[in-house]
């Protein structure tokens, strides 16, 4: 009985969590939000996401509470590693509590936490939590690939993604969210996590420095084509991060994944959440400011279902055989 306590305590700790966060933005936004970015739209006025802003608590209401998708997918992760069998829980880091599942199913959470306050508060601390959340999710997949083909310790991986969130975080405080550097952290994150996902499934080393070329595909998906970047380098000098996950993944991996169904799933729902995201933007035909079905509200829904379909591929890995 008490094991069975203490392997649903994550769960309920986050459900706790949840709830207080929820509990404490209404009570703080019933005093009303302090000043509003200089990027956000005045009360009336339509959003950079196409929903009018309100005056109430929420100053874009369809667009903050559909990021409640996100912590309920975190918490359906938690109940899914509370419920794995002691002869499951060492198949991969993803079965059971471990740090590294812990730590990606609290930080689909606070995506979702994050994401909420820029919406709803129109805050520039609000905006802060947005974009530190989106870093904290996108940097755990590519690191943790690359953890796996460097053959770095589980303390390795937390040190570097905490290293790095943290320069991200007061980086994007002292000189902007491109750092200085025109460096979208988020945004090559995407590219990295493919890279590496391409790298941990063929990897030899001749292809280990091939495989920054992958890059160049995940960026025409988003609509950055190899002719931008010669045209002008200097602003996409990153092209050259491509090869980052090649630096360090110097070993084979020992363990393999399936990719279907979760993976395809998760790259084809987030694919068609980005068209979708296109749409909701105030100079585009299909906005409607006044529509409770809000575009970037349906991009919330789908990406967190995306996060809950690469949850169930990690977990799909199993080592190879000696």
């Amino acid at each position: 009985m008490f094991t069975n306590f203490l392997t649903k305590q994550y769960t309920y700790l986050a459900i706790l969590i949840c709830v207080l966060f929820m509990s404490a933005y209404v009570i703080i936004g019933t005093f009303g939000w302090s000043s509003p970015a200089s990027s956000e739209q005045a009360i009336g006025e339509v959003s950079r996401w196409c929903e009018r802003v309100t005056i109430g608590i929420l100053r874009e209401p369809s667009n903050a509470l559909s990021n409640i998708a996100f912590m309920v997918a975190g918490v359906v992760m938690l109940k899914t590693l509370a419920g794995d069998s002691t002869e499951t829980k060492n198949i991969n880091q993803f079965h059971g509590f471990t740090l590294v599942s812990l730590l990606y199913a609290y930080s689909v959470i606070w995506l979702g936490a994050g994401s909420l306050l820029m919406h709803g508060t129109h805050t520039t601390w609000g905006a802060s939590a947005d974009n530190i959340g989106m870093v904290m999710f996108i940097l755990i997949p590519w690191l943790f690939n690359v953890s796996q083909m460097g053959k770095w310790g589980t303390n390795k991986f937390l040190l570097v993604y905490l290293v790095l969130v943290l320069i991200y975080g007061f980086g994007r405080e002292i000189v902007g969210p491109r750092l200085g550097i025109n460096l979208e952290l988020f945004d090559m994150s995407i590219g990295l996590w493919g890279i590496s996902e391409v790298l941990y499934r063929y990897w030899s080393p001749l292809f280990r420095w091939i495989s920054g070329l992958v890059g160049f595909v995940v960026a025409s998906a988003f609509g950055i084509f190899p002719s931008d970047m010669i045209a002008d380098p200097l602003t996409y000098w990153w092209v050259v991060l491509f090869w980052l996950p090649a630096v360090f993944s110097r070993n084979r991996p020992e363990a393999r994944r399936s990719y279907v169904p979760w993976f395809i799933a998760g790259v084809s729902v987030y694919m068609v959440a980005f068209s979708i995201w296109l749409t909701g933007r105030p100079n585009h035909p299909w906005c409607n400011p006044d529509s409770i079905i809000q575009a970037h509200a349906i991009w919330h829904l789908l990406s967190a279902l995306a996060t809950w379909f690469f949850f169930k591929f990690l977990r799909t890995e199993k080592r190879l055989s000696p």
